[in-house]
């Protein structure tokens, strides 16, 4: 299983990610990986750090639908592959409803069609197949000028057994967010299987991406875990998943990190008791790993975030057995 990072804050100039993409590039890490961005959008971000000398693999976990049509996000994934070089996860989910109100008016009438529709299309097109989809929720008429470029793969945010479903069919990655590795191997990975057998699809690669802190003496876990998640344990779709993994969800987010903290969906602790909890992800199926630290930098800050990265990353290339970048130090990230 790999590692990588997440940027754990949305940038307000993006030289704010030059440290996180030094890490990258000078640790064991596979790829640097951005969220939905509202104040700097993350392709231009990545083109800034490629524009300072950082190119390495990158992935989106997620972009909203609603913000880009199938055609634009083809276009943005494969412009991006050939601006960095590096092979691209161009990772879609439809959003909560209430931004689907406030962006087209209205609420996809079928959250599960409209995903796969979208990540149909984005697929084709990177194929460079002409696509003529009318589609309900997503019309399609056209094919990107063929060109050759790295890779992208196409990623569906997962949370539940149908978008699980859909991933299966549809996609080349599944992406999960917040979700325990128990839910992954009881929920998830099975709906994975049984969407990519009914096409005939390899199953998509599983990537989870993971809220996690470590345990200092000095630390407020449940502040680091509010400021981590509190948006995301206020939307009824997330609280209803965790609910489904077996957690206590209220749906008040400042007692609920209590839950979230004891059934791992939020992982803290020491680092041989982080690399215990990381490592169940590997044993459930999932192959890759994003190690997403926005509650430390959130309370503690960015540079916090990038030293505790550099040391969670080294002390799972030890736990792991395997020969990490054993020269990275702190020092060097900082």
């Amino acid at each position: 299983m790999k590692y990588s990072v997440m940027l754990p804050f949305v940038p307000r100039r993006p030289e704010q990610a030059l440290p996180f993409a030094g890490l990258v590039n000078w640790s064991s890490a596979a790829r640097l990986w951005q969220g939905q961005g509202l104040l700097t959008e993350g392709h231009h971000v990545y083109s800034y750090l490629a524009g300072a000398g950082f190119r390495f693999p990158i992935g989106f976990g997620v972009s909203l639908m609603p913000f880009r049509h199938p055609y634009d996000a083809a276009v943005q994934a494969r412009s991006l592959a050939l601006t960095t070089g590096q092979p691209v996860v161009a990772g879609y989910g439809p959003g909560a409803l209430q931004l689907q109100r406030a962006v087209m008016g209205r609420e996809y009438r079928s959250q599960l069609g409209a995903c796969r529709e979208y990540l149909t299309a984005l697929r084709r097109l990177l194929d460079g197949e002409v696509v003529d989809q009318p589609g309900e929720f997503f019309e399609v008429h056209g094919q990107l000028e063929p060109y050759p470029a790295p890779r992208v793969e196409v990623g569906l945010g997962v949370l539940r057994n149908g978008s699980a479903q859909v991933a299966g069919e549809t996609a080349d990655v599944a992406i999960t967010w917040l979700t325990p590795a128990g839910y992954v191997a009881g929920t998830l990975a099975p709906a994975i299987d049984e969407g990519a057998a009914r096409t005939g699809r390899k199953r998509p690669r599983i990537v989870a991406i993971v809220p996690v802190a470590l345990a200092r003496g000095d630390r407020d876990p449940l502040a680091i875990a509010l400021a981590s998640n509190k948006a995301h344990l206020s939307l009824p779709h997330y609280q209803s998943m965790l609910r489904a993994g077996g957690l206590d969800i209220t749906g008040v987010p400042e007692t609920d990190v209590k839950q979230l903290i004891a059934g791992d969906g939020f992982l803290y602790g020491e680092e041989d008791e982080l690399a215990r909890k990381l490592d169940a992800y590997r044993q459930v199926g999932v192959d890759e790993v994003v190690l997403n630290v926005t509650g430390v930098s959130a309370v503690h800050g960015p540079e916090v975030a990038v030293r505790e990265l550099a040391a969670i990353l080294r002390h799972m290339s030890e736990y792991k057995g395997e020969t990490g970048n054993e020269s990275t130090s702190e020092e060097q990230v900082s």
